[in-house]
């Protein structure tokens, strides 16, 4: 990966042009950041469709110096039933199977927002006739696909607040306590490599959060630490955490 982030930062450079990456995993994109200062000499940026995105597409070439702009090569498609009250509740999972099926390869694909029962899809532009014209079902429903301009902002329709009480925020505290873990097993994530903060892979079990932070613990899903909201009558730090697709 790392080798694949130089050698496209060195074409931009000395081809004066733009270069891009596929869709990046968090693994991936902390590889990216890993090296940030090393690759800034090509003038980076981050993109995956819209602002909060996992799954981002990394661009060297800096405006300033060539002399122009060009767009993330990224389109949303909207993924909708025929029927819709006769759709079925799908997930996350039966979309991407679907996609997968297709045999399309996933750096193609950026993340899947759902919505009720539609599904919001960034994808590369290049891609995007393909899956429009393929990608008629999903399980049992029969869908519809097409490029929307509305791009969804995640909101309150996909985030669940709940309020936890923890001794203090460090992270893996946190973590515990959303997922109804015992330390012990929150530890463990952190030796696997499962913990992101903000796109980052954080490895310190002892990391303070704060307020805003976006942890994502592969395998159980991803949520905000909104931060604390005063202390409870036994001087826990009551805390509201935003859970995504809760």
């Amino acid at each position: 990966m790392k080798k694949r982030l130089r050698e496209l930062a060195e074409r931009s450079y000395r081809g004066n042009c733009y270069t891009f990456t596929d869709f990046l995993s968090l693994a991936e994109l902390s590889c990216y950041y890993e090296m940030e200062r090393e690759l800034s000499f090509a003038g980076e940026m981050v993109s995956g469709g819209s602002e909060g995105r996992e799954r981002c597409m990394i661009r060297f070439g800096n405006p300033g110096e060539l002399g122009y702009e060009q767009d993330f090569p990224i389109v949303c498609l909207r993924i909708r039933p025929l029927m819709k009250k006769f759709a079925e509740d799908l997930t996350h999972r039966d979309f991407l199977g679907a996609l997968m099926n297709l045999g399309i390869e996933r750096g193609t694909l950026g993340d899947i927002i759902l919505q009720e029962k539609e599904a919001f899809l960034f994808c590369k532009e290049i891609i995007a006739p393909y899956i429009m014209e393929n990608l008629t079902r999903v399980k049992h429903t029969s869908v519809l696909c097409e490029v929307t301009e509305e791009i969804p902002v995640e909101g309150e329709a996909e985030l669940k607040d709940i309020n936890i009480q923890i001794a203090s925020e460090r992270i893996d505290g946190v973590i515990a306590k959303v997922y109804k873990l015992s330390r012990s097993d929150s530890a463990a994530l952190f030796l696997q490599k499962r913990i992101f903060v903000n796109g980052r892979q954080c490895e310190n079990n002892s990391h303070m959060l704060k307020d805003g932070d976006q942890i994502s613990v592969r395998g159980y899903g991803r949520f905000i630490y909104a931060g604390g909201r005063g202390l409870s009558k036994k001087g826990k730090l009551n805390a509201l955490i935003q859970i995504y697709g809760g």
